[in-house]
């Protein structure tokens, strides 16, 4: 797809030639004159543009027809808040007088934040990526007037850029600037007549992985061996020193860590194709990697929560923007590598994740907000802002606010030197001199042994100093910018992850329990009274002053549903059940392929503006929205005994045959539902009272995530699962305790419950964490500290 106008205006960016056209005169027409209509958005990311020289326009109706009227191509810059490099770019190019004289005068340009439509994002970072090999944010590309991509890329070094040496292999943006203007008045018809067989390329493209039956296979061959397949690619790129998979720059990849935390959790067929050993395997490979980056850099070991990524294979310098959706997804997975390892380093991540949601993006009326900047200003007054620098010390800073007792030995813990921890490799704009990245570099035992200290005294040295920093912080730095808008998608894996968690606490933690479900149900409170039309049944995809006028996309439904049954197997309340089904069908109604071979289109076919509906398969930074509501429908079809929602699971799984055969590693959160496609879910019922159904909810809640598994409760006579679930109008109405378990269907009744309490299967935390009544756990202070939780003791 590198060829047509894309490649010609690439080889001629490093020229000054131009083709030679004849001309004629045209009438003149009245100039028009743009002016900045960034303030008008309510996306913080977009109006942070309002005072560019560059006269933004919005997306929409407006911005496209004028583009039409006066014949000229769309710039579209689509970024986000926490984006480091969109700002960089912004201050090197959008606040550049020249660069704003051209954009102005020869394009309509549009500034676009990428999490209010990540409709937008896919299609042209599809482009970006076909055409360059490449994709990242900012993103920036030309489009004609008919929405059709001309040429597009990420960061563009500005005019104002002072380190182009780091940066010679990338054209300037001035160049690029000049260059389209030319090729478009000069070569209008080539770049329509490009942009539209691109166009079609990529409609090929996005179609050739959903020909389910392309093979004449019908689906059969997607089968259990996809998981060791995937299992062993994951290997292949396992970095068994840091942690993690391939090299710098690293990602957390929650989708992987899950993938390979819930491979030995799945029925035995599973376990005999994959194997037991390669199960433990992949385990214990998530595991190093969840402490690896739980002790690194990408950890805010002062405050709490991680940062996007680390810029070094070993998780010491991280791009310092926080991002929702990332935390949320790393609270699911420290949770079940808790779960599976007993570890209490890992149970003080959890709470240090659990903390980062409901005190600092949480929202006072409900919901949780998107992220904070990676850049901001390192102290009060300061003019200019400096990416990390809310979050780095200086070795000075350390001996006035910790003392000399306590300097050395936190110093020596975090890894401090005078001279800075960060490589000048990795600091290409001087930003990190004499500056360090807190990351743990010792143990408590081993600077006892070095100080010549009992251990107790250097935990509580420790413990202390990081209190002192955190609260030097607090009142000396310029917190980093906060992007507010609430994102229903987003919010669906947070409120997921909230409740799942203040279960499996609920025993010895009653009270932060309680904190944690009671932030998951105000924000579902939120979202259902704020950004759901109860009469038309859909959702809106923002807040922020007010709800956004986009629709909610596939992937707002995905995640949401995903947390609503979440949220009912936690508190066991009907109505979040109920609205879970509600918002499944909506999703089928207006985002599912009925005419082509199954699946959901990440838009709906009345959205605007679209050139191209894309099928979100793979997964990314976020689960796929695919693989995510194929186990969304398997398990609401058990839980509602709805043999369509089952049905609808295995289209969707087979619309993706093709590329899962090829690439199964790409598909990882499908695999679950793969799993339930060959195997069927078990659901588990309880019903009436007694210790029998109150011990065998307990066992559950304990339980990491593995394959597809469903648990409900009705107690009493009526309610709304009993009248959508036909199988469970009179179980349980006696008052009697009584299990029952479902597959397939088919349901029996227990009549003895074993459960196992000592010594059971991974992922039974007994032995760990006793009931409430035992008067709750202690976690060694060393392994808390580790852990970078501020608190030593979990308390019931």
């Amino acid at each position: 797809m590198a060829t047509g106008i894309s490649q010609a205006l690439k080889e001629g960016l490093t020229n000054n030639s131009t083709a030679s056209v004849e001309t004629q005169d045209v009438p003149k027409k009245e100039k028009l004159v743009l002016r900045n209509r960034a303030g008008e958005s309510r996306s913080p990311y977009v109006q942070g543009h309002k005072n560019n020289p560059v006269a933004w326009q919005l997306w929409g109706e407006e911005a496209v027809e004028l583009a039409r009227r006066e014949n000229r191509l769309l710039f579209l810059s689509v970024g986000y808040s926490a984006c480091h490099w969109c700002h960089v770019m912004e201050r090197e190019s959008f606040e550049n007088d020249e660069v704003a004289a051209i954009l102005n005068e020869e394009f309509i340009p549009i500034k676009i934040d990428r999490e209010e439509r990540p409709d937008i994002d896919r299609i042209y970072m599809n482009f970006v990526q076909a055409t360059t090999g490449s994709g990242g944010w900012p993103l920036n590309v030309f489009v004609t007037p008919d929405l059709q991509p001309v040429f597009g890329g990420t960061y563009w070094p500005g005019p104002s850029n002072s380190l182009t040496t780091s940066f010679e292999d990338q054209v300037n943006f001035l160049g690029i600037l000049d260059k389209l203007s030319t090729v478009w008045k000069e070569q209008e018809d080539r770049c329509r007549q490009d942009s539209s067989q691109i166009l079609q390329q990529l409609k090929d493209f996005a179609q050739e992985g959903t020909f389910g039956d392309r093979l004449g296979e019908g689906g059969d061959t997607l089968d259990i061996e996809l998981l060791e397949e995937a299992y062993q690619h994951f290997i292949s790129t396992y970095d068994s020193q840091n942690g993690g998979f391939g090299s710098a720059p690293k990602f957390p990849t929650p989708v992987k860590l899950s993938f390979l935390l819930r491979l030995g959790q799945y029925p035995q067929v599973v376990l005999d194709v994959v194997g037991d050993a390669e199960c433990r395997n992949a385990e214990s490979m998530a595991i190093t990697t969840l402490r690896k980056m739980a002790r690194g850099g990408i950890h805010d070991h002062v405050g709490h929560g991680f940062s996007r990524y680390s810029v070094t294979t070993d998780w010491s310098l991280p791009h310092f923007e926080k991002m929702l959706y990332d935390n949320a997804q790393l609270l699911h997975i420290y949770l079940d590598a808790f779960l599976l390892s007993r570890d209490p380093e890992l149970l003080g991540v959890v709470y240090d994740i659990g903390t980062y949601l409901t005190k600092t993006l949480a929202r006072p009326e409900g919901g949780f907000y998107s992220s904070e900047d990676a850049d901001s200003y390192y102290k009060k007054g300061d003019s200019e802002k400096r990416e990390g620098a809310f979050y780095v010390w200086t070795k000075r800073e350390f001996e006035n606010i910790l003392g000399k007792e306590a300097e050395p030995i936190l110093s020596a813990f975090f890894n401090v030197s005078s001279h800075g921890n960060v490589s000048a490799e990795n600091d290409a704009h001087d930003e990190f001199i004499n500056q360090n990245v807190l990351a743990i570099a010792s143990t408590p035992s081993t600077l006892a042994s070095t100080f010549g200290m009992k251990e107790d005294e250097v935990v509580k040295i420790i413990k202390d100093g990081k209190a002192a920093l955190l609260a030097h912080r607090e009142k000396e730095r310029v917190r980093p910018g906060l992007d507010d808008k609430v994102i229903v998608s987003w919010n669906g894996i947070a409120i997921g992850a909230l409740a799942r968690t203040a279960a499996v606490i609920k025993g010895f933690d009653p009270e932060k329990s309680e904190e944690y479900i009671a932030s998951a149900l105000k924000a579902a409170t939120f979202i259902k009274e704020k950004l759901y039309d109860e009469e038309a049944r859909i959702l809106y995809r923002i807040w922020r002053e007010g709800r956004g006028d986009t629709q909610g996309f596939a992937d707002d439904y995905a995640f949401l549903i995903e947390g609503l049954i979440d949220l009912y197997e936690s508190t066991f309340d009907e109505s979040w059940l109920h609205w879970a089904d509600d918002l499944q069908q909506t999703q089928l109604t207006h985002f599912y392929d009925t005419t082509g071979t199954g699946g959901f289109f990440s838009t709906s076919a009345s959205a605007p503006h679209l050139i191209l509906r894309l099928k979100d398969g793979m997964d990314s930074s976020e689960p796929s929205t695919n693989g995510t509501s194929a186990s969304n429908l398997f398990r609401l079809s058990s839980l509602l005994n709805d043999d369509s929602y089952a049905s609808k699971a295995k289209e969707t799984i087979r619309s993706f045959e093709s590329e899962m055969l090829q690439y199964p590693w790409l598909f990882s959160s499908f695999m679950p539902a793969l799993v339930a496609g060959q195997l069927g879910v078990k659901g588990v019922v309880v019903g009436g009272a007694g210790e029998v159904g109150a011990e065998r909810i307990r066992s559950f809640e304990r339980m990491p995530r593995g394959g597809v598994m469903t648990f409900a409760r009705v107690s009493g006579e009526g309610g709304w699962l009993r009248e959508r679930n036909e199988l469970l109008r009179s179980f349980g109405t006696d008052g009697r305790g009584r299990v029952l378990v479902c597959e397939e269907g088919v349901c029996r009744e227990e009549g003895v419950v074993e459960v196992e309490t000592e010594g059971g299967k991974a992922g039974d935390v007994s032995g760990v964490v006793p009931s409430v009544e035992e008067g709750g756990v202690s976690v060694k202070e060393e392994d808390s500290v580790v852990a970078g939780s501020t608190d030593t003791t979990v308390k019931s």
